[in-house]
């Protein structure tokens, strides 16, 4: 007889409280407390440091009773203690927990209060559980701790693994350090219809980090951009104010350039640095802030590929995908990155189109002037290594055998379908990134002239790609005529209706009518769910409402081709788009997901939360910036 061994899983975290200010962010339940789901701890950087931190009180069980979110890193937990409490019937006796969470700090406020006409008392304690687990690990679930040492320090205790640690402290109560925890208690005693508090903090460590927190306060004012929603539609207010203070929050830099802002991708998984994610967040984010997308395009320009390295997906002039403080291991996908990995197709044209934005947006001239000589390398990398088979397509196709398979986006193993559900072989050449390079090359053309350098052999280039692709992407099925998804290795067009069409409009690769085309075929009943675009059609074979990109919303991918609707006219378009994204919003409590089900909303007022999503995510709070132009009044 065998036993049966549950595999390792990916944890949920959709019923999950969060708070962060990268690169630390803390995940628990309903009340605070941590431990009880997979996502739960204390993370700092890359590293799980505390897996639980639970909050007792020795006279009575705490009844926690709601929360409160103000802002992006502060949440505030009410709880009753009825057990010290008088026989009357409603609850006097209370308990707040407030927590705050800063680049490297954890922070409670324990307040306890009472409304009876006699003294009460109680000992609370919190109890906290190192471990020192890596976040990949945690991501595959599969975690495990590294060994650590507690020690007392005065009036704290310190724990160290390696080249982490955290020292805890609290005012007004006594640390007791053990062998594998720390246990933090308070003796209170509460005066009839008065309070009492008590505050610990965790302050956390890592020399490891690869990132750091911003040296600059963010350049906007979230409740002023919020008042300029239109007044007609207060939804979009709540939206942008959250959005803002979630951005804030995930705001990072580099150790060695503090001044140079960018935003991480996403918590839990990404708080770090990733190329295409950082430079949609902040192009999305230009009406608001030209600053975090200039110094964006030079943390990212610093580094430039500058060699030909398979193992890295490296090549001259490339723009990075991730950047990590170790290598990324995925258990089950025989995927090894290192800690700088260059495997993402679209980062660098897209680099490009973010520098043309910001120069035209108001990038101080002296600042794009510097960034030129990357500018001539991404270009370069463009239209000389970008196309691996010599088709006239920008393409990828992992030649190191252990990394990302897609490189586009849509980076999961099974984005690439055919109408019947069979996946696409590489070389892969999708759509979208050959409007990104269209758009890029015409881009730093104009760069180039405004700064008295020739670029009519890019024009020419641009030319051919533009003419190439109406030859040889464009299908007929019986969902109508509309671009492929991508060309495979035999230069096959891959069939399937996806959001990646939505990619092109706005780069100048269609012409006007066929970019009305494609707008309406995304906003039809197939693929708009009325809360947002679909990631692929529903009469694809591969469509699941909860495919990770096989059929669920991105409400970032929406944006993007609300984005491109605006730049190509089609505000009618872009409005009916945009009020999908915001009925999205409305459903998530306006902190949107990475992404949602694709259910459609005629069947259900609120889409069905992808468990294992992200949020806060740049790209999708950026997002309520593009809904802001869309909505606004012309």
């Amino acid at each position: 007889m065998t036993s049966h061994v549950d595999p390792p899983l990916q944890p949920l975290l959709h019923d999950r409280e969060i708070v962060l200010r990268a690169p630390t962010q803390v995940w628990s339940g309903a009340g605070g407390d941590l431990g009880t789901a997979a996502i739960d701890g204390v993370f700092h950087g890359d590293v799980r440091h505390i897996r639980s931190l639970v909050l007792t009180c020795d006279e009575s069980p705490i009844e926690w009773i709601g929360s409160a979110r103000d802002g992006a890193s502060r949440v505030t937990f009410s709880g009753l203690l009825r057990g010290i409490d008088d026989a009357t019937p409603d609850p006097r006796v209370r308990l707040v927990r407030e927590r705050r969470v800063d680049a490297g700090v954890l922070r409670e406020r324990l307040v306890l209060r009472n409304g009876c006409d006699a003294p009460v008392a109680a000992t609370l304690r919190v109890r906290i559980r190192p471990e020192f687990a890596s976040l990949h690990a945690v991501k595959a679930g599969d975690a495990r701790g590294a060994p650590f040492e507690v020690r007392a320090a005065e009036g704290s205790a310190v724990v160290t693994a390696g080249a982490q640690r955290f020292e805890v402290t609290a005012a007004g109560g006594v640390v007791h350090p053990r062998e594998d925890l720390v246990e933090l208690e308070w003796r209170m005693r509460v005066d009839a219809r008065g309070e009492a508090a008590a505050t610990w903090s965790a302050a956390l460590a890592d020399d490891t980090l690869v990132v750091r927190a911003p040296e600059r306060p963010a350049p906007w004012d979230a409740a002023a951009l919020a008042a300029s929603a239109p007044r007609s539609e207060p939804r979009l207010a709540r939206w942008l104010e959250t959005a803002l203070g979630d951005l804030d929050a995930l705001r990072l830099a580099l150790p060695d350039h503090p001044a140079d802002d960018f935003y991480a991708a996403g918590a839990p998984w990404f708080f770090t640095l990733f190329g295409r994610d950082s430079i949609w967040a902040a192009r999305l984010l230009l009406p608001v802030d030209v600053g975090v997308a200039a110094s964006t395009l030079r943390v990212l320009a610093r580094l430039q590929g500058a060699a030909d390295d398979p193992e890295s997906a490296q090549e001259p002039g490339k723009i990075l995908h991730e950047l990590r403080a170790t290598v990324l291991e995925i258990p089950g996908e025989q995927v090894v990155l290192p800690p700088r990995y260059y495997g993402s197709v679209d980062a660098t044209p897209l680099w490009i189109c973010l520098l043309a934005d910001a120069w035209r947006a108001g990038m101080p001239q002296d600042e794009v002037r510097v960034l030129l000589p990357a500018l001539r390398a991404a270009l370069g990398w463009l239209t000389e290594h970008g196309d691996s088979d010599g088709d006239g397509f920008i393409d990828y196709l992992d030649r190191s055998g252990r990394g990302l398979a897609n490189q586009g986006w849509k980076d999961s193993g099974d984005s690439i379908q055919w109408r019947d559900g069979g996946l696409g072989e590489g070389p892969i050449a999708l759509c979208e990134v050959q409007g990104y390079a269209y758009e890029a090359a015409l881009a730093g053309a104009d760069l180039l002239e405004a700064f008295g350098e020739s670029a009519g052999e890019l024009r020419s280039w641009a030319a051919t790609l533009r003419h190439r692709f109406a030859e040889a992407y464009w299908v007929e099925t019986p969902e109508g005529r509309y671009p492929a998804v991508a060309l495979d290795r035999d230069k096959r067009p891959v069939d399937t209706l996806t959001s990646n069409i939505g990619h092109l409009l706005g780069t100048g690769i269609l012409d006007p009518e066929d970019e009305r085309h494609v707008a309406s075929l995304l906003l039809a009943d197939s693929m708009s769910s009325g809360f947002g675009i679909r990631t692929m059609s529903t009469a694809a074979g591969g469509y699941w409402p909860l495919s990770y990109h096989g059929g669920s919303v991105w409400t970032h991918d929406t944006a993007i081709s609300v984005h491109g609707m605006l730049r190509a006219g089609l505000r009618d378009e872009a409005r009916v788009a945009a009020e999908g994204m915001l009925a999205a919003a409305e459903a998530f409590g306006y902190r949107v997901p990475e992404l949602h089900s694709g259910d459609a909303a005629a069947d259900t007022p609120v889409p069905a939360p992808y468990p294992a999503a992200c949020r806060p995510q740049a790209w999708s709070a950026a997002a309520a910036v593009v809904a802001r132009s869309a909505l606004a009044r012309e």
